[in-house]
């Protein structure tokens, strides 16, 4: 996340820490000076998400082909450079920024209800000041990478270490991003994601040793200074104390500087005047409100210190080598071969929640675009539930205790009414097939058709639809998909009616013949809430369908779960407003026969089934 108010005082006061450079011709000096090794530019791609998603619609559930294309074009841009990239994202959330995660979530919410209250007053999308990114972006965004040819590794721990590590230990060019830890790591250059102009391949980058200097700062100064402004470790409310001694002792240079800038500042001329020791720290430790937790400032500057870094504010002796090490903690799953797959696969953005579950058995899911004041629909948090705890049961089958017990799995989930104080204590539920759960050994090891199919039916089997293989297997993947998201939405939502059936498939069966170009022209009149939040749910379940493939030997490709194959928002939208109107079914489908026979066909075996119900 970075430090509060830093990027601006950096932009606004450091003119000599901000110099504008062309990616291109950087790229050619690397190639002079590292003959044998091409520029490489590490990608902290959750910071870059929002710079990426450009497509006008964005509250609809998302826009996805569009979305497509603009990585596509991002990476030819880089390509045409010479420059390779590696992304990376965030796999998982530390402990020590739970709290901080939780308190990002809770306001989220509170976005989330004006953009609800918006679309209800004026049945129009709210202008970009009020953008809030669809939901699953950032998951869909790895699969989309790699689906692109991109390296794509999801961390084992803080994203932004793990970026500045592998910018430090692979010789990167630089850093882009959006995130001022990347001035405090000493590491790669940092090149700023939001002023990047790809027709020109010029961009801001930010200087450390010009930052520094201007400060009166060493650059070993930088991660004491971020601690002391307050971070994602250090809270600022235990800091105000503090930066009034700061400012008091040294008063602001300029009027027109606001009080975070004098706080800078006063921050800064505190640690030039103070002995670089250990001992200043303690001293530091002594004066602050640190409560319990003395160690805070301590672990706040271990934190940016990377692989063989050390600091003089910390003992001569801590070294990274000792810190920043995963820890080995002992995992739910007792087979170490598993949990070595389920790890690779996890670092190489292939799975999605398995590897959480099965090494720490905990997992989170951010906002979604959900109205809290609809009582007919409720959070998809609840409604995929019951998937999950089968999921869970698939991957902990060889966690049971003596009494046949699963372990527990802790869901730090976002929906109405929960304050997030504790993660929900989540109770897997075993799957009701013959011969019981098979084992993950022989869902992920074993190999031929008989197993495939074994894996199909315990895939559907996650969505109480094990009955249904044979029927399954008969349609194209993407609509076996939807159809499978569909049905348990049947079951499992009350208030799901068949017009919004109708829709859904409709616009999924029409989305095959669309380009992006075509999407991107769709024009609404107006936009529906309760669509919104339709879509929303859908785009989770997509995500629910991934996370059960992952658990299940992946029995069905990850492409034909992505939502460009399936979903558009504003094809969506339209398609629910008008089958909410009354239209036919030929209407809905744009008179393709082919597809009326496919929807006709859909509910012939749906019903057959009994298990689509009449609405």
């Amino acid at each position: 996340m970075g430090i509060k108010g830093l990027q601006w005082f950096v932009a606004n006061t450091c003119p000599d820490a901000c110099t504008m450079v062309n990616l291109k011709e950087m790229a050619e000096k690397h190639h002079i000076s590292h003959p044998d090794s091409p520029p490489v530019i590490v990608v902290d791609a959750m910071g870059c998400i929002r710079h990426w998603y450009t497509p006008e619609s964005w509250v609809c559930g998302g826009q996805w082909q569009e979305y497509l294309a603009n990585l596509q074009d991002f990476i030819k841009a880089f390509m045409a450079a010479d420059i390779k990239l590696v992304f990376y994202f965030d796999g998982v959330v530390e402990q020590k920024k739970r709290d901080e995660w939780v308190k990002r979530r809770l306001k989220n919410n509170k976005e989330i209800a004006r953009i609800f209250q918006f679309l209800k007053s004026y049945r129009q999308q709210p202008g970009r000041g009020m953008f809030f990114i669809p939901s699953g972006l950032a998951t869909f965004t790895r699969f989309a990478l790699k689906f692109l040819g991109q390296e794509t590794i999801c961390s084992l721990q803080e994203a932004d270490y793990e970026v500045a590590s592998y910018g430090l230990q692979n010789n990167c060019m630089g850093i882009l991003g959006q995130d001022t830890d990347y001035l405090i790591y000493n590491t790669s250059p940092y090149f700023s994601v939001n002023k990047l102009c790809l027709d020109r391949m010029v961009t801001v980058m930010y200087s450390r040793e010009n930052f520094c200097h201007a400060l009166g700062l060493n650059i070993t100064d930088l991660p004491l200074f971020a601690c002391l402004l307050g971070n994602d470790i250090v809270p600022e409310d235990i800091l105000e104390g503090f930066w009034q001694k700061c400012v008091a002792s040294c008063p602001p240079k300029s009027q027109s500087y606001d009080k975070r800038a004098n706080i800078i500042l006063a921050v800064a001329s505190y640690i030039s005047r103070v002995p670089c020791s250990y001992g200043s720290l303690k001293d530091l430790e002594e004066m602050l409100p640190l409560a319990s937790d003395k160690k805070l400032l301590y672990r706040g500057v271990e934190s940016y210190l990377l692989p063989g870094q050390q600091s003089p504010w910390l003992p001569p002796s801590v070294s990274n080598s000792q810190i920043h090490l995963v820890k080995q903690e002992t995992a739910i799953c007792p087979d170490q071969e598993i949990l070595q797959l389920v790890k690779e696969q996890h670092v190489r953005a292939e799975n999605y929640m398995v590897y959480n579950v099965l090494s720490k058995g905990e997992v989170e899911c951010s906002n979604s675009l959900e109205d809290e004041l609809d009582p007919e629909l409720p959070g998809q948090a609840l409604i995929y539930r019951p998937v999950r705890q089968h999921i869970y049961s698939v991957l902990l089958e060889s966690g049971k205790d003596t009494c046949g017990a699963y372990p527990i799995v802790k869901e730090w989930f976002v929906y109405f009414g929960n304050p997030m104080e504790q993660p929900d204590l989540v109770q897997p539920i075993q799957l009701d097939i013959p011969g019981g759960t098979p084992s993950l050994r022989t869902l992920w090891l074993t190999k031929g058709p008989e197993v495939q199919t074994l894996r199909y039916s315990t895939f559907l089997a996650c969505f109480h639809l094990q009955d249904m293989v044979e029927e399954f297997q008969l349609l194209d993947a993407p609509v076996a998909a939807v159809c499978c998201l569909l049905i348990y939405l049947t079951l499992q939502v009350d208030s799901l009616s068949l017009e919004d059936l109708n829709a859904f498939v409709a616009h999924t069966l029409c989305l095959r013949g669309k380009s992006a170009a075509q999407l991107a022209g769709l024009q609404l009149p107006q936009v529906d809430s309760r669509a919104v939040q339709l879509g929303s749910l859908f785009i989770r379940g997509l995500t629910t369908l991934i996370m059960a493939s992952s658990a299940c030997g992946f029995p069905m490709n990850m492409d034909d779960l992505m939502p460009w194959k399936v979903f558009d928002g504003k094809l969506f939208q339209e398609k629910y407003q008008l089958s909410h109107r009354g239209c036919s079914l030929e209407e809905l489908l744009e008179g393709n026969v082919e597809d009326i026979e496919t929807r006709g066909d859909i509910e012939a075996r749906g019903e057959g089934s009994n298990l689509l119900p009449s609405k």
